[in-house]
Formats: C-alpha cells, structure tokens, sequence
C-alpha cells in the first residue's frame, strides 16, 4: 500500500467505525425503547382484570412462547418478567438514557433503593462504565461508602448529581474495596507485594479511586537533608487540581505514619504544586485504622491527610453499617 491511499484508508476505517459506532447505539436506544413498550403493554394487560398472583404461568408462558418462536431469543419469561419490572421501575420514559444498554437497566434494577439507583444511572452516564464497571461498583457498595460520611441534604444531592468533587474529602472512600488484587485476606504479604498489585491492576485501581485520578509514580523519592524518603504512589486528581500521595501500611496506623504523611504533603506543597494548582492530598491505606489514632494526631481543621482501611472482598451492608456505628461511639465519648 503506497503512502498516498493511508490517508485514504485511515479516513475510511473511521467512517466505518463511526457508523458502527452510531447504529450500535441506534439498536440499543431501540431495544431499551421496546422492552420499556412491552413492559408497559404487560402492565397495563395486568390492571385490566388480571388478579396479581394469578398473572403469570398463564398469561406470560403462552407469550414468550409465541415471540420466542416470530422473533428468536429474548423473550423468555424471566425476560418479560424483567421488562415489567423496568416499566415499573422507570415510570418515566424521558428519564431513560440512550448511553444506558438494557443490561446496564437489569442491574440497576436490582435495586430498591431509589437514591442509590439514581446515584448509579448519573455515574454510569458520567463516567461511562461498562455493565461490568458498573456491577463491580453496585457489589462494591460505593453509593453507601460515599453516603455514609453525608447528611440527609448531602446524600440527596448525591443521589440527585452523582459525585461532585468540589473538596478533598469528596473524593475519598472509607473502605477502599481492593477485592480485585485476588490477595487472601488472611495471607501474609509485604507493602511492596501490595504496591506491587495495585499496580498490575491499575485500571481497576483507578476506579476505586474514582474521578480525575491520573497515574504519576511509584516508589517517588524525595530528598530532605541527604536522607532519602520514598512515597508509594503519587497521583493526580485533574478536578481537584491537586497532587494525591498514597502510603501502604499492612499493619495498625501509628502516629508516625501520619507525621510521615504530613511531611510527605509538606514538601509536595512547598517544592512540586505551582501556584494554580491546590493543596496536596495525603491517603494512608492500612488494613487496621485507629480512629482515635487519627484524631489526635491530626490537627481539627485537616482538609489534607486522610486515613482509610482497605479491604480484601467485598463487604456487606452490614458490616459498613457495624463499622460506622464503631466510629459514631467513639465521637460521643470525646
């Protein structure tokens, strides 16, 4: 192939690609529109004289058995089932999102909270995950590890706006949820055997960290005095405009893992950020937080140094819940 006909395929190539592009989308706008119609169809069938429990094995089995046989796979029973549900879920067509694919609803509409569920749709949309992005985050909990630290108004408007990172504590998690490193809880394993597998799974990573983080370095070293210090993981976080260290601990947070971290933001602050640039952000990953630790050692007003547990596995809400009960009786005996 001559210079002069790459331009040319390379033009072709992304017209096709465009195209594919948009009737992949034009097919999943259809498909969503029609599943919504026969939901609705199944709906309103029900209210005319069908009792709830007795609509079912005699109306819906008959059904899928004659679409399954005019138009192929996708109509089975637990596919009506769910395209009733969907009508009933999102009541209001306008509402639906052409970004969103049936298998994103299906998920969604496994939920029965309606502020988690809508919290989901605006991040999905925003951050366009894929169905499995956006299953890890749903299994994950991360609408009720970001709304365990809001208010009421606060957790409305998450569920309202999605994540709006306006100030360094909007972007941080407590838990991170590290289950996909496939470490064993109970295993015995170093810092660097964590570092090292957060960074062969740094996709994954970053989106636990959530929005705008971009990948800086490992393992980078600072010079203070002639001695040497190593920070684990540096980050940017593009919305903040700010500069996000990150310390591995696999044991108890200390004291002077914050005061480590404290110096660690100190000289981002006075030697790396510019002048448009905001404050740096320290995180502390450790398997066993102190709370009281934490409090004491840092200053009252701290919009900088943050400590988090990590996990291994995915918790369940009741362990979130357990765990915010602990940190609410400590604040009362203070």
């Amino acid at each position: 192939m001559s210079e002069l006909t790459l331009p040319l395929y390379d033009l072709i190539r992304r017209v096709l690609l465009e195209a594919q592009s948009s009737v992949s989308r034009a097919v999943n706008t259809a498909m969503v529109d029609a599943y919504f119609e026969i939901g609705r169809l199944i709906v309103e069938d029900e209210q005319h004289g069908h009792a709830r429990a007795e609509y079912g094995e005699e109306t819906l089995k008959p059904l899928s058995e004659r679409l399954t046989a005019e138009f192929g796979r996708g109509f089975s029973m637990r596919n009506l089932r769910n395209m009733r549900a969907f009508y009933l879920t999102f009541r209001n067509r306008q509402t639906l999102s052409a970004r969103l694919s049936w298998s994103h609803y299906t998920l969604l509409m496994r939920l029965d909270d309606e502020q988690a569920r809508d919290f989901y749709i605006k991040e999905a949309q925003a951050e366009n995950w894929s169905v499995r992005e956006l299953d890890r985050q749903i299994n994950s909990l991360l609408f009720e590890r970001l709304a365990l630290s809001r208010d009421r108004v606060q957790i409305k408007a998450l569920a309202e706006q999605g994540q709006i990172l306006e100030s360094p504590r909007d972007a941080i998690k407590d838990p991170y949820i590290l289950e996909f490193l496939g470490l064993p809880e109970q295993a015995a394993y170093s810092e660097k055997d964590l570092e090292t597998a957060l960074l062969n799974n740094l996709q994954s990573f970053l989106l636990e960290l959530g929005k705008g983080f971009a990948f800086v370095a490992r393992q980078k070293r600072i010079t203070l005095d002639a001695e040497h210090f190593y920070i684990d993981l540096a980050f940017y976080n593009r919305l903040l405009r700010c500069f996000v260290l990150i310390d591995l601990k696999i044991g108890k947070l200390t004291h002077r893992d914050l005061g480590q971290m404290q110096m660690y933001v100190n000289f981002y602050d006075r030697e790396v950020r510019t002048d448009d640039e905001n404050h740096t952000i320290g995180i502390i990953l450790c398997r066993d937080k102190k709370e009281t630790i934490a409090r004491y050692t840092l200053p009252e007003d701290n919009t900088q140094i943050f400590a988090s547990k990590y996990k291994l596995y995915l918790p369940t809400e009741d362990e979130l819940i357990r765990e915010v009960d602990e940190v609410a009786k400590l604040l009362e005996g203070v």
